[in-house]
C-alpha cells in the first residue's frame, strides 16, 4: 500500500485535516492525482479531483503569468512605473513612485502584505532594497493592468491562462457552478470555519480552482506556455534574495539570515536545487506547490483544514527527496510539536489521563490555553474547563 493510500490518510487525521486533493506531475504530464478524505468534516461528501478549494495564494503566480504575458505583448514592460500609469494610488510618499512591475512581482516593492492600523498602505523600505512579502503589492499591480488594458482581472485570466490551458473549473472570483462540489474550510482544530465566496478578483488571494486546473497551469509554466523563451527565464530566475526568517521583512534593521530562498517573478525559488515554489496559509484553507524546470516535474496540495501546512514537510518528501530551504524559511508548526501531540492524547485518552504527561511536558500558558481552547471547539467543554483550571485561566 502506498503513501498516499495509507500514510496520508493517518497524516490528515492526526493533523484534524478533513480533506485533500494532489496533483504529481512528471515529464511534463500529469501522472497521479490523489484525493482523500471529505469536504466538510460533517458530511459523507468525498473530496475528488474536481473538487474546488480556496488556492488563496496560490493567485499570485497565475496572476504573474497574466502580467507576463502582457510583458510579452508590449503593453508593460518589468521596469515600467506603476505610478505612471495609476497616479495617485499610494499618497504622500515620494519612495512609492519608484515601485516597478518587477518589484510587485519579486515582493520588493516595500509595501506591507496588507494594510492594517499598524502597518497603513507606504513603503517601508526603498523599492528593490530587499523581500518583503506584500499582497498590497500585488493589488495595486493590479489594478494597473486592469487600468492598461482596459479589462478586468478576471477576464483577462479567462483569456490569457484559464482558457488557453483548458483550467474550466478555476476563476478569481465565485461562481455559483462551483457549489456543487466544493471543500469547506476547516481550522486548526477540524471544526467546520467561514469561507469565501469572492465577488470581486485580488490577485493576490481570490482564486478559486482545483488540483488538476492547477496541474495544468504547472505544466504550461514548465513548458513556457504563451510565454517568449526569455521571459520564462526571467520568472525562474532569482531577482531578490531573501535574507531574513519570515515572509515579511518590514523593520529599520532585519535580522540578517541565511535561507537558500530567493525570488522571481511571482515565484519563489530554491537556487542550489533550481526549484520553484508557493504556498498558501488563508486561515482554512492551506497549500503548496513546488516544481523543477530542469525535470519538468511538479506537485500540488490543497487541502481544507488550517492544519495542512503542519504535514506538509512528510507530504512533499514523497514527491521530492532532499533538502527543502523553503519549507525550512517558512517554518510552519509541525504536527508532532508537543502541544499538538499531547492535545492528540487528550483527544484520544481523555484530558484527566492525559495530564500527567501534559505536565511533564512544562508547556507554556499560551499551549495549554490552545489546547483548551480545541476541547471547547470539538464539544469537550468540561474537559476544556479542567485544563483551563490546572493553567490558572478559569
Amino acid at each position: 500500500m502506498s503513501f498516499w493510500d495509507a500514510g496520508l490518510p493517518q497524516l490528515m487525521n492526526e493533523a484534524l485535516v478533513p480533506g485533500a486533493s494532489l496533483a504529481i506531475i512528471r515529464g511534463g504530464r500529469i501522472a497521479e492525482v490523489v484525493s482523500c478524505g471529505v469536504r466538510h468534516s460533517r458530511s459523507p461528501l468525498s473530496v475528488d479531483e474536481n473538487t474546488v478549494f480556496d488556492a488563496a495564494s496560490l493567485s499570485k503566480p497565475i496572476f504573474a503569468q497574466v502580467v507576463l504575458q502582457l510583458v510579452d505583448q508590449g503593453q508593460l514592460t518589468l521596469d515600467t512605473l506603476l505610478v505612471d500609469q495609476l497616479a495617485g494610488y499610494i499618497a504622500n510618499d515620494p519612495r512609492a513612485s519608484s515601485i516597478s512591475v518587477a518589484h510587485a512581482l519579486s515582493h520588493s516593492s516595500g509595501l506591507p502584505n496588507w494594510r492594517t492600523l499598524e502597518h497603513p498602505l507606504r513603503t517601508y523600505f526603498s523599492p528593490g532594497e530587499r523581500f518583503s512579502y506584500s499582497g498590497e503589492g500585488f493589488l495595486y499591480l493590479q489594478r494597473v493592468v486592469e487600468a492598461v488594458t482596459g479589462e478586468p482581472l478576471e477576464g483577462l485570466a479567462q483569456k490569457l491562462v484559464f482558457e488557453p490551458l483548458g483550467m474550466t473549473r478555476s476563476s478569481f472570483v465565485w461562481e455559483r457552478r462551483f457549489e456543487a462540489n466544493r471543500a469547506y474550510g476547516h481550522d486548526v482544530f477540524g471544526t467546520p470555519a467561514l469561507g469565501n465566496k469572492p465577488g470581486e478578483a485580488n490577485a493576490a488571494w481570490s482564486l478559486q480552482t482545483c488540483a488538476v486546473d492547477y496541474a495544468r497551469f504547472l505544466i504550461g509554466a514548465l513548458a513556457g506556455t504563451r510565454l517568449r523563451p526569455a521571459t520564462t527565464q526571467l520568472a525562474l530566475a532569482p531577482r531578490i534574495q531573501v535574507k531574513h526568517r519570515g515572509i515579511e521583512s518590514l523593520g529599520l534593521s532585519p535580522e540578517v539570515a541565511t535561507t537558500g530562498v530567493a525570488w522571481g517573478l511571482g515565484w519563489g525559488l530554491e537556487p542550489a536545487a533550481n526549484t520553484f515554489f508557493h504556498w498558501d496559509a488563508n486561515g482554512p484553507f492551506t497549500a503548496f506547490t513546488i516544481g523543477s524546470l530542469q525535470d519538468r516535474s511538479a506537485f500540488v496540495i490543497f487541502t481544507n483544514g488550517a492544519s495542512g501546512l503542519s504535514i506538509m514537510p512528510e507530504i512533499v518528501a514523497h514527491f521530492s527527496s532532499g533538502e527543502r530551504p523553503s519549507l525550512v524559511w517558512l517554518d510552519f508548526i509541525p504536527h508532532e510539536a508537543p502541544a499538538r501531540r499531547l492535545f492528540r492524547a487528550a483527544l484520544a485518552r481523555g484530558t484527566e489521563a492525559a495530564w500527567p504527561e501534559i505536565e511533564s511536558a512544562a508547556l507554556q500558558r499560551n499551549e495549554l490555553i490552545w489546547i483548551a481552547r480545541g476541547l471547547n471547539a470539538l464539544g469537550r467543554e468540561r474537559e476544556s474547563l479542567w485544563l483551563r483550571e490546572r493553567a490558572g485561566t478559569k
